[in-house]
């Protein structure tokens, strides 16, 4: 099991070749040293090493891709408007299981971080749209929301940053369990991988039907979506790639990775969807950014008339 958005390789693609002599594990010898030292897998073939620098590439592209959202609602302020609460609540959802799949299968360290800063980019997407929709809905300016909102920006900084060094340090716990109990966890963490796929395929729906009945797509960033695009489609070529070169059996490589593969593939076809909109509702965009520009040029104009009249 890995993260929904960053898979990477399960442990048993790796077992036979991870440079742990004092689990009794042997010495990776012809392996790639930057990848050892980063995701301590041991990669000595070209498509294992093909799969790992693809997979690396789809997890910058979900690192970046909420970024760009998080820039258009600060520039706008009206993004309570725009994103559909549902898609970022789903959104978040699915982090959060996939989060927890993450440590109850103990992931590498970097999968872990990586689905934190996940939450972190989420929460910051959601403190923005509660921000703004009390903002914009109340008729005065209100100075404690403001600084509610950096007081709440700062705990969660906090939380975060804290959070990667307790889950390790707990995962040895988690590692010298039973054998039945191991398992048991396993289990939730590969259903914990199942819910978290569900929730990402779901959060594309309130969204699309939000665009819909506005017509439009103006204040949301097509970036969230075409890099949201691209991590799914390199990772489910970084999870083909590495089905020449495994050592076990390909059924059992394929039924573990199954449910990621479902939700990527899933998302790729709604962010079609959500791509064709923003083509399709591109003239309604342009047409309303160039009627708020006009605005402010006309009253001026109005207002001269109305003196002059009156003079």
């Amino acid at each position: 099991m890995a993260t929904a958005r960053f898979p990477g390789k399960s442990v048993d693609v790796a077992a036979v070749n991870l440079t742990l002599p004092s689990m009794g594990r042997p010495v990776c010898v012809n392996g790639t040293p930057w990848i050892l030292y980063l995701l301590e897998e041991c990669v000595d073939n070209v498509w294992e090493y093909c799969s790992v620098v693809i997979g690396l590439v789809s997890m910058f592209c979900f690192l970046l891709s909420t970024l760009p959202q998080v820039y258009e609602a600060y520039r706008n302020g009206k993004v309570e408007e725009a994103m559909s609460f549902g898609f970022l609540i789903f959104l978040f959802s699915g982090d959060l299981t996939s989060f927890a799949g993450c440590y109850l299968t103990s992931q590498l360290p970097i999968q872990v971080v990586t689905v934190v800063f996940y939450i972190f980019t989420d929460l910051i997407l959601i403190s923005q749209f509660l921000y703004y929709k009390i903002k914009n809905s109340s008729s005065r300016k209100s100075p404690v929301l403001k600084w509610l909102c950096f007081l709440w920006c700062g705990a969660a900084s906090i939380v975060i940053l804290t959070l990667p060094k307790l889950i390790m340090d707990n995962s040895i716990t988690v590692d010298t369990q039973s054998p039945s109990t191991s398992r048991s966890v396993e289990i939730t963490g590969y259903v914990c991988g199942y819910l978290a796929s569900v929730f990402y395929l779901c959060s594309r729906f309130p969204q699309l039907y939000k665009n819909f009945q506005r017509q439009s797509t103006e204040g949301t960033s097509y970036l969230l979506f075409a890099l949201a695009m691209m991590g799914n489609g390199t990772y489910g070529l970084s999870v083909v790639l590495v089905l020449p070169a495994l050592r076990g059996s390909r059924h059992s490589f394929i039924i573990k990775h199954l449910a990621w593969l479902i939700g990527s593939l899933g998302v790729l076809i709604l962010d079609f969807f959500v791509t064709v909109q923003f083509v399709m509702y591109r003239k309604n965009n342009s047409a309303k950014s160039s009627k708020l520009q006009s605005m402010p040029e006309v009253e001026p104009l109005l207002c001269e008339e109305v003196e002059l009249s009156v003079l």
